[in-house]
């Protein structure tokens, strides 16, 4: 019988980061559960470290890529392997500490009642520390952009601490995705919505990431900019 609750890390040069945020993970996570880290064949070591964790924890799995293909073909490849690994429900977290491993067990517990639960930075309770006053206003114009771009009520669209139900992931066509950078994240939820899941936002304040490079780009910012509004057009 496989693992009822899976968790999805993507990663791209975490090498500072990996062993800490799969152990927190683990501390937390329930007993039916698996971990499996996507490795976009990080040039850090990355690789290797999931490969040790994996070989010293039956409940952790790594998923080796050949290349760098953004956070959303990533994610793909991780849904699909839980999906057929037996996963109930799928969640989805960074690697860097932005996003608190103990504030899994509330995500996962909004799932019972929720198709889908966003960690959401912008609803009461919710948070942003260690940004400046720029990245912060990027943010929260990314989603409320998306937010009407959409015509959706969800708060956080672009947040990336998440957590499916296997119906939903099975609904939604992953395969077609386009998004690659964080659009994916919008991606996701909107198109859960439109199946007719029901999406629950649960206050997460948000960190800046412990040690690393943020992988936010300009391009990543023009991808989505484009891509929501051709997500509505798709949509109608």
């Amino acid at each position: 019988m496989g693992s009822r609750v899976w968790l999805v890390i993507p990663t791209y040069n975490e090498s500072a980061n990996l062993e800490a945020i799969v152990q927190a993970a683990l501390e937390v996570l329930p007993e039916s559960r698996r971990v499996l880290v996507v490795d976009d064949d990080s040039p850090d070591g990355t690789g290797r470290i999931a490969d040790r964790l994996a070989d010293g924890h039956d409940d952790v799995a790594v998923l080796h890529r050949r290349e760098k293909e953004g956070l959303g073909p990533a994610y793909v490849a991780g849904f699909r392997e839980a999906l057929a690994g037996g996963a109930e429900l799928v969640a989805q977290m960074d690697a860097d500490f932005s996003h608190d491993p103990h504030d899994l067990p509330r995500l996962l517990a909004a799932a019972e009642d929720a198709d889908v639960v966003v960690g959401s930075r912008y609803v009461d309770g919710g948070g942003v520390t260690d940004w400046g006053p720029g990245r912060r206003a990027v943010s929260r114009w990314g989603s409320a952009y998306a937010r009407m771009a959409l015509g959706i009520e969800v708060h956080d669209l672009t947040g990336g601490f998440k957590v499916f139900r296997r119906e939903v992931l099975e609904a939604i066509d992953l395969e077609s995705v386009a998004s690659q950078g964080y659009s994916f994240q919008v991606e996701t939820t909107f198109r859960a919505i439109k199946a007719g899941f029901r999406v629950a936002e649960v206050p997460i304040v948000f960190r800046d990431r412990r040690v690393g490079a943020s992988k936010m780009t300009g391009g990543i910012v023009l991808e989505a900019a484009w891509r929501v509004p051709a997500m509505r057009l798709r949509g109608r």
